[in-house]
């Protein structure tokens, strides 16, 4: 056997082949040993990540809260550390399907009724308990997400009250201070917007701008009319970088938080 950085390289019926280390947060990106030893060696926290399938626009990709939550959540868990990252739940409530309301006015969007985003999201968590997770925190990407979230994690403290384990609706994360702090850096809070605005759009641009259209980006004409609520087109990769930075920072003070409090 030789050992390089990240790599292993066995001899396999005579033949040299290697095999990449897992360096991950990433739990699917594991496998189930894996996931067992980081367990018993002491990462006992998980991450469930929910976004939305949704319009976002002409400028802006449907799963837009799916990769923006996953980045953020990666992001969390390196800074938390012993913390891994479940797959982001990407069917939530969107809107009702006949009549169609809310997102679902627009082709592409995905909808689930709030009981069964609900459900699947105890039963994320019931899996993680069983399987020796203390600490499951729900980081809803999409205010839609917000109040099944806050259901869930409110049941199942009642019920798991006398165990070690604790299921933390976070509240810090979205939408976060990023907003006003664009309004404090002189842009109009029209002009900032509350869907597929400067918010996201501005996250992209840090982040990955091939997520973007940027020739179709255009001031929003309301829910109504193109999808968009404020004016993508003031949006700079600066301004992405620290909403970013403020959100997943605010998330990892909440976990670090909630660890010692909820359990008082």
């Amino acid at each position: 056997m030789r050992i390089g950085e990240g790599l292993i390289v066995i001899l396999l019926a005579g033949v040299w082949v290697s095999a990449q280390t897992q360096d991950t947060v990433f739990l699917e990106e594991l496998t189930w040993t894996e996931v067992r030893d980081a367990v018993a060696a002491g990462t006992t926290t998980v991450i469930i990540p929910t976004g939305g399938t949704e319009q976002n626009g002409p400028h802006m990709v449907l799963g837009k809260h799916n990769y923006l939550v996953r980045y953020k959540a990666g992001e969390v868990a390196v800074r938390l550390g012993n913390t891994l990252v479940a797959p982001v739940v990407a069917y939530v409530p969107e809107g009702d399907l006949d009549p169609p309301t809310s997102h679902m006015r627009f082709p592409g969007t995905i909808t689930t009724p709030p009981e069964v985003f609900a459900q699947v999201l105890e039963y994320a968590a019931r899996s993680f308990q069983l399987h020796g997770f203390v600490d499951i925190a729900l980081l809803g990407d999409s205010g839609g997400n917000q109040a099944s979230q806050a259901a869930v994690a409110e049941r199942l403290n009642r019920e798991w009250a006398d165990t070690p384990v604790r299921v933390h609706h976070l509240t810090d994360y979205y939408p976060g201070d990023g907003d006003a702090w664009l309004v404090a850096q002189g842009e109009r809070v029209e002009d900032v917007g509350s869907h597929a605005g400067m918010h996201d759009t501005a996250s992209f641009l840090f982040l990955d701008p091939s997520k973007l259209r940027l020739e179709r980006m255009e001031r929003g004409t309301g829910p109504t009319g193109n999808g968009v609520v404020g004016d993508p087109s003031r949006s700079t990769a600066e301004y992405g970088e620290q909403i970013l930075e403020m959100q997943i920072a605010a998330a990892v003070r909440q976990i670090e938080r909630l660890r010692e409090s909820s359990r008082r």
